[in-house]
């Protein structure tokens, strides 16, 4: 399984097209917030991840995600459950 930092370095690199406003990137992070993403980019950037790493993200679990640390913990949930 990949560790934290792997996770969120590929996060990072699928998150950026969205990054429009060039926000340092760290494990805290709030993806609405900080990005000033709105909803449809945040459900494309999900598909992106979801993608990635091969797994599906219920919409329950998605609301609850705020951080990208949030991500890297749901990526390893989902990832360890597939």
């Amino acid at each position: 399984m990949a560790t934290d930092d792997e996770i969120f370095a590929k996060l990072c690199r699928l998150i950026q097209p969205f990054n429009t406003a060039d926000v340092k990137l760290e494990k805290n992070t709030d993806i609405a917030a900080d990005l000033n993403i709105d909803s449809v980019s945040v459900m494309d950037f999900v598909m992106e991840v979801e993608d990635e790493f091969d797994i599906d993200i219920p919409l329950n679990i998605l609301g609850e995600t705020r951080t990208l640390s949030d991500l890297i913990d749901v990526v390893k949930a989902r990832v360890k459950g597939a």
